[in-house]
């Protein structure tokens, strides 16, 4: 019943249909549903890692490579690289996925020229909001109001300014890949289908809404608040944090009482969440 439900959950938020931008849900879950049951899906940081764990559904043993807890931006296209290599080398024909954010993208995009000069297939989905959507969410729920997350031209009041004009779609195309602009999530399933019939490496470029939250999760990701601050937002953020640590439980406990005159052992605080993805 339980895995019913969460089913319904991931169906709706496949399906929100949201507008003008669509949201992170829908790309993952057209990407999901075109993909083959031996394909791969890579992501490793961002918000997408978080959501891949609540919402891809896997059909196959190796179709599942996310990295989790280091968020190591950057290793998305490297990584989608290397589990490409591992499946010709194994004679699995597996079209790897590499989903990445506009963040992490801009890390380590230079893999891309690699892919090309050793010609090796990659259907990168490049998800872009316009700066650290992810960290800058977690930068305002700790009272820091998102500094410099977003690509915007500074100001006299600080990085709050027009939006940059940055256009990673060029910047891939630069590299020697086939890139398809797509505005929406019709557009997203036919540059897919146009992507897996390619011999080459392919960039899709879809803008979204970075403020549309995929489906709740209960856990709580402790990152601890200043104690101190002048700023009102950050008071508010430590009396929330400080109330979270009241409820918080661990999730790990000695396997044996310790011995006699032994310094018990006492999990620390990290243990005591599950951890989400920056």
């Amino acid at each position: 019943m339980l895995a019913r439900d969460w089913d319904e959950t991931v169906q709706r938020a496949h399906d929100l249909a949201h507008a003008p931008l669509p949201a992170q849900s829908e790309v993952l879950g057209v990407v999901n549903r075109l993909s083959r049951p031996a394909d791969v899906v890579v992501c490793a940081a961002g918000s997408m890692p978080g959501d891949l764990h609540k919402m891809w559904r896997t059909r196959d043993a190796k179709g599942y490579h996310v990295e989790y807890g280091f968020s190591c931006m950057g290793y998305e296209i490297a990584g989608g690289l290397g589990v490409k290599m591992a499946a010709l080398d194994a004679d699995e024909d597996r079209d790897v996925f590499v989903m990445v954010g506009d963040g992490s993208y801009l890390m380590m995009a230079q893999e891309l020229v690699t892919a090309v000069q050793e010609g090796i297939k990659l259907v990168v989905v490049l998800v872009q909001n316009h700066g650290f959507a992810s960290i800058g969410a977690l930068s305002e729920s700790l009272g820091s109001q998102r500094f410099g997350t977003g690509y915007r031209y500074r100001t006299g009041s600080g990085l709050d300014g027009e939006t940059l004009p940055v256009d990673l779609a060029a910047n891939a195309a630069s590299l020697g890949v086939n890139v398809l602009r797509v505005n929406d999530i019709g557009e997203l399933a036919k540059a897919i289908r146009q992507a897996q019939a390619s011999r080459t490496s392919t960039v899709i470029h879809i803008e979204t809404d970075p403020l549309v939250p995929g489906p709740p999760s209960p856990a709580w990701w402790d990152v601890p608040v200043a104690e101190t601050s002048v700023l009102e937002s950050t008071r508010a953020a430590r009396s929330i944090y400080d109330e979270h640590k009241v409820h918080q439980r661990s999730h790990l406990r000695p396997s044996a009482p310790p011995a006699s005159g032994a310094i018990p052992h006492r999990p620390s605080p990290r243990h005591a969440v599950d951890l989400g993805g920056t």
